[in-house]
C-alpha cells in the first residue's frame, strides 16, 4: 500500500469533502480516502503509486485545487 497527502485548498464543509471523496475514489487503484474540511487534507491510500496530476486533476473536476504535501 502507497500513501499520499495532498494540501486542498477551496473546502469548507461535510459536502465538499463528499465531493472530493467521490472524485478521488474513482481513480484506479485507490483503497481509502480520508478528506478534512478543517484541515484541508487529503490522503489517499492506493494499492500502486498515483500519478499527482491524475489527483490533481479528480480535485479539479470536484471543484477545488490540490498540490502535494
Amino acid at each position: 500500500m502507497v500513501q499520499a497527502e495532498y494540501k486542498v485548498t477551496g473546502m469548507s464543509c461535510g459536502h465538499c469533502e463528499a465531493s472530493v471523496r467521490g472524485e478521488v475514489s474513482k481513480l484506479a487503484g485507490v483503497e481509502d480516502v480520508r478528506v478534512s474540511a478543517a484541515s484541508g487534507t487529503l490522503t489517499i491510500v492506493a494499492s500502486t503509486e498515483l500519478a499527482d496530476d491524475a489527483v490533481i486533476a479528480a480535485v479539479d473536476e470536484a471543484g477545488y485545487s490540490a498540490v502535494r504535501a
